[in-house]
């Protein structure tokens, strides 16, 4: 664990915590740009694994934390790591948890506001690149951001974020 608390991370894995249950918290953003039309923030999952994907290989920014960690502060804390400034303000609404395929449990909080997804500055890790070959090389967690109407977000968000949309759907009303 690092002094301040927050557990090291060892491939891309916190450690500090139970061994069977990775937790996550983040943000979507969402924004209304016409009359019904909500859009929600994503950022593409960055690294070689990733990058020729697009459809299912965007996610809510979002990072892991301990058991103990307010999941609203991890959620602000890994908006800002992934995409470079903080979550604009605001009040959050609790999406709820989501159990991904692997296991890790997602917990969403949605925030209304705009965010200029062409300049993000995401974090970064590293991995053994190509596999096998001995040397480390670096990579953004987020390697691209985008505002996405609900349909389109449907094909982009990984599949188990997808429950993240229909709830963002029953939480809002759009102005007016």
């Amino acid at each position: 664990m690092h002094a301040s608390g927050r557990c090291a991370s060892v491939g891309g894995r916190r450690t500090g915590q139970d061994d069977d249950v990775r937790l996550s918290a983040g943000i979507l953003l969402y924004r209304f740009t016409g009359p019904g039309r909500l859009e929600v923030l994503l950022g593409h999952m960055g690294g070689p694994f990733w990058a020729r994907k697009d459809d299912h290989a965007w996610s809510i920014p979002k990072g892991e934390h301990d058991a103990g960690e307010d999941p609203r502060a991890a959620a602000a804390r890994e908006f800002t790591e992934e995409l470079g400034a903080p979550p604009p303000p605001g009040p959050h609404v609790d999406l709820g948890t989501v159990t991904q395929s692997g296991g890790k449990k997602v917990t969403a909080f949605a925030v209304h506001g705009d965010f200029d997804a062409e300049h993000i500055q995401s974090n970064t890790f590293e991995i053994e690149w190509p596999r096998g070959s001995g040397t480390l090389r670096s990579f953004p967690e987020i390697d691209r951001a985008a505002w996405f109407d609900l349909e389109a977000a449907r094909s982009k968000l990984v599949k188990g974020q997808l429950p993240f949309l229909e709830r963002l759907r029953a939480a809002v009303t759009p102005p007016g």
